[in-house]
């Protein structure tokens, strides 16, 4: 299972700091010079997940691997990762600069959903290549923004959206550069891992409005920026069981575990899974639980 990167752990682990992170009025913002972050080199694949949005500029060699592919990048580039999909950053050569912005997504509540946008969507979106006049170009937004957090306009958070949200427009009408994809058991492999925390990440449900949202082989599919047959297939090579079953084991599991633990009702409990009507939850759970879950519920079952 990839490692969780939370901002305590961000602000502590890779930037050296062990004072308290700032906190913003709403959600959580900053942004640093890439020179003054700890990047390990030449270290092995180790994927990461994180529970934060990242942006950044930088110049310099390195690699960025997600699920089967990997994207090589040398020069100037902008990088977008949200934080439901884990990845891992190589870096090749010492030299780096530029700049790094960190946000959650309650940074932008009031202003929809910064996930919605295609650059955080999946890896053929998220790493866009800059000539020197367009790295110049963008490097004048980042350096505004690091200046507009430093200083005490009133409203300087809303004026560091708008300026995060003119990064975000200005490449999205640019071309993408391309991943190699991998083939072979390796690449299976690593597609099984990022599936397997993709699914595990949404558990354990712990409140009642709490509702999980990748509960289809296409869901995954479309996270993880792969065909879904491709998908079934890695799933099926490395596990021996399809996507379907692998995700309807996992649910039943949770199912079990909220029949037994709370006093949520049936519908509740469908809800949360992400059954639309309560009436298909039970058909699911009898077909694989062979047992009703009222009946389960009421039983010493397990």
């Amino acid at each position: 299972m990839a490692a969780f990167v939370g901002l305590d752990s961000f602000y502590k682990n890779i930037l050296n700091r062990t004072s308290e992170y700032p906190k913003n009025e709403v959600g959580h913002f900053n942004i640093f010079k890439v020179e003054d972050i700890r990047l390990p080199t030449h270290k092995p694949v180790n994927y990461t997940r994180r529970n934060f949005f990242k942006m950044t500029l930088v110049t310099g060699h390195s690699k960025i691997h997600y699920a089967d592919q990997s994207i090589e990048v040398n020069g100037s580039v902008l990088v977008f990762t949200n934080p439901m999909i884990p990845y891992f950053w190589e870096i090749i050569s010492e030299e780096q600069t530029g700049f790094m912005c960190i946000f959650t997504e309650a940074f932008f509540s009031r202003f929809g959903s910064i996930s919605d946008y295609p650059v955080f969507q999946h890896a053929d979106s998220a790493v866009i290549a800059l000539n020197e006049s367009e790295a110049a170009s963008y490097k004048a937004l980042f350096v505004r923004m690091l200046d507009e957090l430093q200083g005490d306009y009133a409203y300087k958070y809303d004026l560091l959206r708008n300026l995060l949200m003119e990064v975000v427009h200005g490449a999205q009408k640019m071309r993408p550069l391309a991943g190699n994809r991998h083939a072979g058991s390796n690449a299976a492999e690593r597609i099984t891992g990022l599936f397997a925390e993709l699914l595990e990440r949404q558990f354990p449900i712990e409140l009642s409005n709490q509702v999980i949202q990748l509960n289809t082989p296409a869901a995954f599919a479309r996270q993880l920026n792969i065909h879904v047959n491709h998908l079934n297939k890695a799933l099926k090579e490395t596990t021996g069981q399809t996507t379907s079953q692998l995700i309807s084991e996992r649910v039943l599991q949770e199912a079990k575990i909220l029949l037994k633990s709370t006093s949520w009702t049936i519908a509740e409990i469908a809800w949360s899974l992400g059954f639309e009507e309560p009436n298909h939850f039970s058909s699911f759970f009898k077909n694989r639980a062979k047992i009703t879950a009222q009946k389960f519920r009421s039983s010493g079952a397990d």
